[in-house]
């Protein structure tokens, strides 16, 4: 496989795990659409979380979209970096490094995201 089309599969496949940890639903999964029976919203029935436990919930979300934020970053600096070389004569180890970097933060909003 071309060096150019594995940065870039790398690039594309670190976003999708971010937009699926943020979104927790991929673009052509669908909503269920509450009925006439059910209330519109969920905070009715819900039940009261502990504050702490609230506090949690809320700080996690806090680090997932920071950590979101940059991992968009860096898939926009590896973007730039692939742009500006020839990668399929030359791979810069600055590149494989921020490709990795972007695997791993991936992998951390995924785990987050789950709980």
């Amino acid at each position: 496989m071309e060096r150019r089309a594995w940065l870039g599969l790398l690039t594309a496949s670190g976003a999708l795990l971010a937009a699926r940890a943020l979104g927790g639903q991929t673009p052509g999964q669908n909503q269920p659409r509450p009925t006439g029976s059910e209330p519109a919203s969920g905070d009715e029935d819900s039940p009261k979380l502990p504050n702490a436990s609230k506090a949690i919930l809320e700080a996690n979300d806090k680090d997932i979209k920071k950590s979101v934020e940059k991992l968009y970053q860096l898939a926009g600096e590896l973007k730039e970096a692939v742009e500006k070389t020839n990668s399929a004569q030359v791979l810069s180890l600055a590149m494989v490094k921020k490709a990795e970097e972007i695997e791993k933060l991936a992998r951390e909003i995924k785990s987050r995201a789950k709980g």
